[in-house]
């Protein structure tokens, strides 16, 4: 079975989350949309083509959705090698998130924690990803 993901969150401001989230993690914009039945958005996914899954940002125009994430609302990216670890935490940086103090300590342990304007928490973890079994 082939399946994608798409993960939709609403942000206060469009234009910025997209713009920070393209040059922070590298993606690239897949399309957009405005006053679908009152909803703006914009669909971002990884620039390589690779991945299954996509994110997409939206307002919505006539009845606002705040933002309301929890410090365990978490996209975490695994990172390799250090380099490459350290070039993607500063690009974040760069790009207007603020380093933040993780909620779970295990986040801590091998990565960084990052937030965007609308509370949104991005950690990078300094490691391959392996499946548990």
């Amino acid at each position: 079975m082939n399946m994608h993901l798409r993960i939709a969150r609403p942000v206060a401001d469009l234009g910025r989350s997209a713009a920070m989230y393209r040059a922070a993690l590298d993606l690239r914009e897949l399309g957009r949309f405005e006053d679908h039945e009152g909803f703006d958005g914009v669909m971002l996914a990884p620039a390589d083509g690779e991945a299954g899954y996509h994110v997409e940002f939206t307002c919505c125009r006539n009845h606002p959705v705040l933002p309301a994430p929890t410090p365990e609302d978490l996209w975490v990216l695994y990172v390799e090698p250090a380099e490459a670890w350290e070039r993607r935490c500063q690009a974040l940086l760069d790009a207007g998130f603020r380093e933040v103090q993780s909620f779970n300590p295990y986040w801590a342990r091998q990565g960084r924690s990052f937030e965007d304007p609308d509370g949104y928490r991005v950690v990078i973890q300094r490691a391959a990803w392996r499946p548990t079994t």
